[in-house]
Parts: C-alpha cells; structure tokens; sequence
C-alpha cells in the first residue's frame, strides 16, 4: 500500500515520540527566517543600497566631517538590518541537537521501561523506544545542519551588501 507523504509524515512524526513535535516547531520557525532573510539578502538590500547611493549622491559635498558621519550612519543602519534575525537563527540552529538529544533521552527511558516490565523477551517494544530515541536526533542535527549553512551564507551576504554599500558611498 503506498502512502501519501502526509501520512509518511504522520508515521514518522509517531515513530519519533512527543520531542518530534518540538523539532519540527523549531525547524518551521528556523526556516520562516531563513526564508525571510533569502529575500533581504538577494531582493530588499540591494534596493535600500541603490537608495542609499542615490541619497549619498544628491549630497553637494562628501567630504566633510558631517557628510562622513552620515556615511557611517548609512552603513550602520544596513549592517544592522542585514544582520536582524542572525543570532535568532544561531539560536535555533543550536536548540535542534539539543532537543534531539532530550529525544533520545526520552526514547531511553522508554526502552528501561519496557525492559524493567517485559525483560529483553519483547524486542517490537524496546524498538519503539529505540526509534524514538534515534529518530529526533537525526531530525535535530538535519535541521540544525541545513540552517547553519544559511547562516554562514548570511553572514558572507551581509558583510558584502555592506562592502558594497561603502563603495557606492565613495568619499570625494
């Protein structure tokens, strides 16, 4: 009988035990700000940079102490919108492994359980129990891994926008 990916979902979410649930909150959250921060980096900064110049440019002088000031305000604000939602997403990158290792805690307890009820006779029990303990800390370290490459991916987007942005900003 095939199964349909939402029931594949289902089934899986079960195998993982309750700790499931918590990762796959955190995974939809992480990649809500990865998608978010996608669309700054490659839509919204590129524009506010062409904006920026364009305000920089209609200045009559660059070179004075309060033409530099406001250089550096520039580029402050967009190294400080570039980097909003960065430490969220360091946060949650690290929260996956660790509630994938309360998951394995969770399924080993589970297993004791069974072996402290049926002894090592019923191996179908203590397999749940050992599923739920490898199944969320495959699920954490997957989703902590595919977020911190965007992350590092952000960090060297953010410092070029910004590199860029103090090109376009030139000083006389």
């Amino acid at each position: 009988m095939m199964h349909s990916p939402l029931q594949w979902l289902f089934d899986f979410m079960a195998q993982g035990g309750p700790v499931l649930y918590g990762i796959l909150l955190v995974c939809i959250l992480l990649w809500s700000l990865i998608l978010e921060r996608l669309w700054f980096f490659y839509i919204e900064l590129p524009r506010a940079n062409q904006r920026l110049a364009s305000q920089w440019q209609q200045r009559d002088e660059h070179g004075s102490w309060t033409a530099r000031k406001i250089r550096i305000a520039m580029l402050s604000q967009q190294r400080q919108a570039a980097d909003t939602f960065l430490s969220t997403v360091g946060i949650l990158i690290a929260i996956c492994p660790l509630l994938g290792l309360l998951g394995t805690v969770t399924g080993m307890v589970s297993v004791f359980d069974v072996l402290a009820i049926t002894g090592t006779g019923n191996a179908r029990a203590m397999a749940n129990g050992i599923s739920q303990a490898t199944i969320p800390t495959m699920a954490g370290l997957v989703v902590s891994l595919t977020g911190l490459y965007f992350r590092t991916r952000f960090k060297r987007l953010s410092e070029r926008g910004i590199h860029q942005l103090a090109e376009l900003l030139a000083t006389d």
